[in-house]
C-alpha cells in the first residue's frame, strides 16, 4: 500500500503542527500533502520549514471540498487518506487503514474527543434512504482507494457544507462499501480551535435538500426527511424562545433563511441530477474545474 495523507488547513497553524508531528511519529513513510487555504497566521512558513511534508498546495478558495479535491489531485498514493488538521493519529492508525482498505474501498474510524469531564468517542453511523443503505464517514479521518475517488470524481464543490455526506450517498449508489475500523482512531482536544462553532442554518439546509434531491430525486421520502429535520430544529429553537434564551425575531429570521435554503437546494439538486444522470452524480467534481492551486511546493 502506497499511502498519501491529505491535510486541508485554514488558519490553524498550531493544530496543524500537532497533526503533522503525530503523522511523523506514527506514519513516517506516508506521503504528506498539506493544502493551505488563504491562511494569514504563518502556516506557509511553518510548513515549509518542516522536512516531513512532501507537498504544500496553496489555494485561494476557502471551501473544504475544493481543498480536498486539490489535495487528491496532488497525491500520488494508491490509497489516499483525508485528515483534519485538528486531529492527531494514534498508534495503530496505519495498520487499521491497511487492514480496512483490504476489505472495502473506503475505511473510516472514531474520533476520541478530550473533554473536561473525560473522553468520548464515536460509533459507526448508517441510514437507509429510499431503500439504499448508506454508511457515513468522517471526512477528517477516512481513507479511500484512489480508483474510487477517481471514479466518483472527488467531492462536489458546489457544496459549502455536507460534502462528505453527499459522497457517502454516492458511494452507496455506486455499490462501494465503507468499512468501520475502531483501530483507525484519531484524537481531538475539544475546544482547541476556540470553542464550538454555531450552526449555519442556511448552508446546512441548502446542502441537505440539494444532496438528497440530487441523489434520489424529488420523492416523498426525501421531502419528509428535509421537512422533518427542519421541523425538529424549529421546535428546538422555539423552546429556546419560550425559555427566554433567544429572541423571537431571530427565530423567525432563521426560519425564513431555512425556507429559502431548502427551496434553493431543491432547485439546484434537480439541476445537478439532470446534468449528471450517471451513477456518480457529481456534475461539480474535480474534472469540471481548473486547477485551484496558486502555488505548489513539492519537496519529493
Amino acid at each position: 500500500m502506497e499511502l498519501s495523507v491529505v491535510v486541508p488547513t485554514l488558519n490553524g497553524r498550531e493544530e496543524l503542527a500537532r497533526c503533522l508531528d503525530a503523522l511523523a511519529d506514527h506514519v513516517p513513510d506516508a506521503e504528506t500533502v498539506v493544502v493551505n487555504g488563504p491562511s494569514s497566521d504563518g502556516t506557509t512558513g511553518m510548513v515549509r520549514d518542516r522536512d516531513d511534508v512532501d507537498v504544500l498546495v496553496e489555494i485561494s478558495d476557502r471551501s473544504d471540498n475544493a481543498a480536498r479535491n486539490a489535495g487528491i489531485d496532488r497525491a500520488d498514493g494508491d490509497v489516499v487518506a483525508l485528515l483534519d488538521r485538528s486531529y492527531t493519529v494514534e498508534a495503530g492508525w496505519l495498520d487499521a487503514v491497511a487492514d480496512g482498505i483490504d476489505d472495502a474501498a473506503v475505511v473510516t474510524g472514531p474520533t476520541h474527543e478530550q473533554l473536561a469531564a473525560g473522553m468520548t468517542t464515536e460509533s459507526a453511523e448508517t441510514a437507509t434512504v429510499a431503500g439504499r443503505d448508506v454508511s457515513f464517514f468522517n471526512p477528517g479521518n477516512v481513507a479511500f482507494e484512489r480508483s474510487v475517488l477517481t471514479s466518483m470524481d472527488g467531492f462536489d464543490e458546489s457544496l459549502d457544507a455536507g460534502g462528505a455526506r453527499d459522497l457517502a450517498h454516492r458511494l452507496a449508489g455506486a455499490g462501494h462499501d465503507v468499512a468501520w475500523s475502531s483501530g483507525m482512531s484519531v484524537r481531538h482536544e475539544y475546544g482547541a480551535d476556540g470553542g464550538v462553532r454555531e450552526t449555519e442554518w442556511g448552508p446546512k439546509y441548502r446542502s441537505l435538500s440539494y444532496r438528497l434531491v440530487k441523489n434520489y430525486g424529488l420523492r416523498p421520502t426525501v421531502l419528509g426527511r428535509v421537512l422533518g429535520s427542519a421541523g425538529r430544529d424549529a421546535f428546538g429553537g422555539l423552546r429556546g424562545v419560550l425559555a427566554g434564551d433567544s429572541d423571537p425575531s431571530e427565530w423567525l429570521g432563521t426560519g425564513r433563511s431555512v425556507t429559502g435554503a431548502i427551496a434553493a437546494g431543491i432547485k439546484d439538486g434537480l439541476i445537478a441530477r439532470f446534468k449528471d444522470r450517471s451513477w456518480r452524480r457529481n456534475p461539480n467534481g474535480r474534472s469540471t474545474r481548473a486547477d485551484r492551486a496558486v502555488a505548489v511546493y513539492d519537496e519529493r
